[in-house]
């Protein structure tokens, strides 16, 4: 069976669109959604309205749960104090122009989503707010995985995408008990593959289009489709809902932030 799936639209309905267009003429039977439908982009309610329309299985991205519950997590991963605030104005933007239905949608998202040997997240099985990247430690990914019971764990949540595979191998864990010998425990993982689906709706790859993964479950190919659309409509709508000016310069370019370096008078607040 081939299925698609996408992540991170961020309230832009013409991307959104676009890759359920591209979706269509790719004849993939089934859509999952690894959540973030919401933040950043100016239409928060038709977005979630299409993703209740089409009925696309979907789990709870971090923007989701913030809107939900508040600014509950620690986004430390903001590289200055200039892109915390801008962060703060989007969640308050849209805190307040969600209605109450699509709040209700988003708060009973579940966190995983699990399809035979597949498994959807929005960051990690651990957080929603957990960044798999693609060269953290080979260990650790394999733990990821591991922890979600799958052998292939969808993730986005980084807007940027790639596949990585993780070898079968053999792992050895050696354990120390007092009064007692050493103990040493072996099993044999098989391959595992994490793949990140990007961003329909803010992609960080270097360019303005959307992307989202086709995914056939009978032969394991995986292409990372790559969608153009009409982005300087959203950008329009961007600077209209008096949402931050950069927003729309980082869309389209396809760039995360403006700022290069870190901000040395950035303390964390929680």
């Amino acid at each position: 069976m081939k299925i698609a799936v996408i992540s991170c639209i961020h309230g832009n309905y013409e991307a959104l669109e676009a890759v359920l267009l591209d979706i269509n003429r790719q004849k993939a039977q089934k859509i999952y959604c690894l959540g973030d439908l919401v933040g950043y982009g100016p239409y928060p309610n038709a977005v979630v309205e299409q993703i209740r329309s089409f009925d696309i299985p979907t789990v709870q991205g971090c923007w989701d749960e913030d809107i939900v519950e508040g600014l509950n997590a620690c986004e430390c991963s903001y590289p200055s104090l200039l892109a915390e605030k801008r962060g703060r104005v989007a969640h308050e933007w849209t805190n307040k122009e969600v209605y109450p239905e699509t709040r209700e949608y988003l708060a009973q998202l579940p966190h995983t989503l699990k399809e035979n040997n597949l498994c959807f997240v929005h960051g990690s099985p651990h957080s929603n707010h957990e960044y798999l990247l693609p060269e953290m430690d080979a260990f650790a990914a394999l733990e990821r995985v591991l922890a979600s019971d799958a052998d292939v764990l969808f993730c986005g949540h980084t807007h940027i995408p790639y596949v990585r595979t993780l070898d079968s191998g053999q792992l050895t864990v050696k354990i120390n008990r007092p009064n007692t010998k050493e103990e040493q425990i072996g099993f044999t993982t098989p391959i595992k593959k994490i793949i990140n689906v990007g961003s329909v709706g803010e992609p960080r790859h270097g360019r303005p289009n959307a992307t989202y993964v086709i995914y056939d479950t009978d032969t394991e190919e995986v292409i990372l489709r790559e969608v153009k659309y009409n982005y300087q409509i959203t950008c329009a709508a961007i600077l209209d809902a008096g949402l931050p000016p950069i927003f729309a310069w980082r869309l389209a370019r396809g760039l995360e932030f403006a700022e290069k370096a870190d901000d040395p008078t950035h303390v964390c607040e929680r």
